[in-house]
């Protein structure tokens, strides 16, 4: 942890920075651990300038959570607009927004590592070869976090991944 001294001397930059870009403490408040999380879980010898880096960590973050929400957006307005027209069926519906926030919450209690490969592979389809590469780890590495990420699924979940 001594390592990552220089990281801590930005805290209080990246709640202010994130603070006025997002319009909520909280969220720059979240969004600051867990770049922070996210440094400490990269090696030392990764990182050449702390602060950039924490600063694109925290951008990455805010940009997979943004496309998170545009996409349960969408799935929202899809099983809306099915219900709507009587192709679909209501309790349908409130059963896939359900299935939504029950998949959020389990992927919330997984490291994020898990979290990030599973995104990246299942919702924007990247390889694990793509990810791999990302994430500076290697190809087994994320193997390992997706089984781990789709095994914590189906025990959360009652269902297949």
């Amino acid at each position: 942890m001594s390592g990552h001294k220089g990281f801590l001397d930005h805290y209080h930059e990246l709640i202010g920075t994130w603070t006025r870009k997002l319009r909520s403490r909280q969220q720059a408040e979240d969004l600051t651990h867990d770049a922070f999380v996210r440094v400490l879980e990269t090696p030392r010898e990764q990182v050449e300038q702390p602060r950039a880096y924490l600063h694109q960590a925290a951008r990455n973050i805010a940009v997979d959570g943004f496309r998170r929400e545009d996409r349960r957006q969408a799935l929202e307005r899809e099983a809306f607009e099915e219900g709507a027209t009587g192709s679909g069926d209501p309790e349908a519906y409130v059963h896939a927004l359900e299935l939504a926030d029950s998949v959020e919450r389990a992927l919330a209690e997984l490291p994020l590592n898990c979290r990030q490969v599973f995104i990246w592979q299942k919702l924007e389809g990247l390889t694990q070869a793509e990810i791999a590469e990302r994430m500076g780890l290697s190809k087994n590495m994320v193997e390992k976090y997706m089984i781990r990420t789709l095994r914590h699924l189906r025990e959360h979940l009652d269902v297949s991944a």
